[in-house]
């Protein structure tokens, strides 16, 4: 129109309504209408296909409390968001620039830290004159990839088997291995198969009910029979349960036969041994008890007494 004096407004307008839509404040989305200010919206929706890589890759980017970001702002010396599946920048062409790799990276696994740092170190660069005309290779950090593969179980368990050997140790078993076959396992029949095999298929429900509960009857038949089996054997006597076992009673009295001549061959070696010694045997209290009651005996001591008095009588 006849009011706009530059053509190149249509665009910046363009741009100030994406960033309107992409939620940035109006009064920051307003400065893009200066000649200073670029805007680049990057979408990071379809780098990652795995949804829970994605998220914990965009919190990367923001980092603890939104501190990475702030880091990367203040480096770049742009405005960022990161909204949804797309981060909006807003700055010069060179921040733009900056900020696109570094985003670009963190989604394909690189840590933005890494880059904050080179970035860093190229600040620093650029206050040195001299520097200008040189590269600046030798003071950038470079980081190499690595990826470091984790030992898997079966991994380990071999290792420790060839430690055991390597020891003197028995050799394990060694696996067959499966013979490989370009056809795939044969397909397992289904519960419709299996009830066409037994016949229950055409079977009525009212009839196939009545088969479960006999199948159940019996099974809790044959438990109970069990159960009744073995309260039973509590109280056979032993030789039953020997016999029902397998074991003859006969095997086990000879046993007994042989403990009892033992007892007896100890028994003769000892009187054999107090035969032998001849010391006279020391009375016992039993015996010095039965010598008492023979001479505390009434019947003697009565007829003592009378034979006693008639010596008198006859003396006199």
């Amino acid at each position: 129109t006849k009011k706009t004096s530059d053509p190149y407004i249509i665009l910046k307008a363009r741009d100030l309504i994406k960033l309107l839509a992409r939620s940035i404040p109006a009064p920051q989305a307003l400065k893009i209408l200066n000649d200073d200010y670029h805007c680049d919206i990057l979408k990071i929706g379809g780098l990652v296909r795995n949804k829970e890589r994605f998220v914990k890759r965009r919190q990367r980017l923001i980092g603890p409390d939104g501190a990475t970001l702030k880091a990367l702002e203040l480096l770049t010396q742009c405005y960022i968001l990161v909204q949804g599946n797309t981060v909006s920048v807003m700055g010069s062409y060179k921040g733009i620039k900056q900020v696109r790799k570094v985003v670009l990276e963190c989604m394909n696994n690189i840590h933005p830290v890494y880059n904050i740092k080179r970035l860093m170190i190229m600040r620093e660069l650029e206050k040195d004159p001299k520097l200008q005309n040189e590269s600046w290779d030798r003071f950038l950090p470079t980081f190499k990839k690595k990826n470091v593969q984790r030992k898997k179980p079966h991994q380990v368990m071999e290792e420790k088997q060839k430690s055991k050997t390597a020891e003197g140790g028995a050799a394990p078993a060694a696996k067959k291995k499966k013979t490989y076959t370009p056809f795939p396992p044969a397909q397992q029949p289904s519960k419709i198969d299996l009830q066409l095999e037994s016949g229950e298929y055409f079977l009525s429900e009212r009839e196939r009910k009545a088969k479960k509960m006999a199948e159940k009857a019996k099974k809790s038949a044959e438990k109970t029979e069990e159960k009744r089996v073995k309260r039973e054997m509590e109280f056979l006597p032993p030789s039953v349960l020997a016999a029902a076992q397998g074991t003859s009673s006969s095997e086990s009295k000879p046993a007994k036969k042989d403990g009892n001549d033992n007892e007896k061959a100890d028994v003769n070696r000892l009187v054999s041994k107090f035969a032998k010694s001849g010391k006279k045997r020391k009375p016992t209290f039993e015996d010095n008890t039965a010598s008492f009651q023979s001479d505390s005996d009434p019947g003697v001591l009565f007829s003592s007494t009378k034979k006693e008095k008639k010596s008198k009588k006859a003396k006199k």
